[in-house]
């Protein structure tokens, strides 16, 4: 594989990629991690064909890399699994945040395949978590109401409910954590 003049290779995150993009008369080549090619060729397109650019404005997505930017001073992926980690925080969480940064802590982890799944239910949350389970019940039906949770049932076994962060819940979970922040930390 060529190395690209913008992206170094790195192996130790996955398989190397190369992409070469012609616009015009502009013609590069990106080559490294796909994650590091994919954001690098988003970039461009984003600066040379505008109205990408204007349609990245209002679209809501969160790559892994985003979700561990903006959590992982909160959650942590351990062998045993995902967990929420407040310890060092001067912020107090509500039960609620607690419970949306477990979920989007699973997120992660499938991303990462660490988890085999992102779907959880209540005794999951409750054993990691350590909150009432009557809370956490409470919590994930406004969560599910509000539409930053979404429930689906176990098909195959008994019906219990399993929970899965959306889009809108990270969104949501993002501007409740900036708010808590205090006004003199960047």
């Amino acid at each position: 594989m060529q190395e690209g003049g913008n992206q170094k290779p790195n192996s130790d995150v996955g398989p190397n990629l190369t992409v070469s993009i012609s616009i015009n008369d502009i013609t590069v080549q990106f080559s490294g991690s796909g994650e590091s090619v994919l954001s690098s060729v988003m970039t461009f397109i984003s600066k040379h064909v505008p109205t990408l650019d204007l349609a990245k404005r209002i679209s809501l997505n969160y790559s892994t890399a985003e979700l561990i930017e903006q959590f992982g001073n909160f959650v942590k992926i351990t062998p045993e699994g995902p967990m929420v980690d407040v310890s060092f925080s001067h912020v107090k969480l509500s039960d609620k945040q607690v419970v949306v940064l477990y979920l989007v802590a699973m997120k992660i982890a499938k991303e990462l395949s660490k988890a085999d799944n992102e779907k959880v239910s209540i005794p999951q949350i409750q054993s990691t978590t350590g909150l009432n389970p009557k809370s956490i019940s409470s919590r994930l039906s406004e969560l599910v109401k509000s539409g930053h949770v979404i429930k689906e049932s176990n098909k195959n076994g008994p019906q219990i409910g399993l929970y899965v962060i959306s889009t809108a819940g990270i969104h949501w979970l993002a501007s409740s954590l900036s708010k808590k922040r205090s006004p003199h930390r960047v």
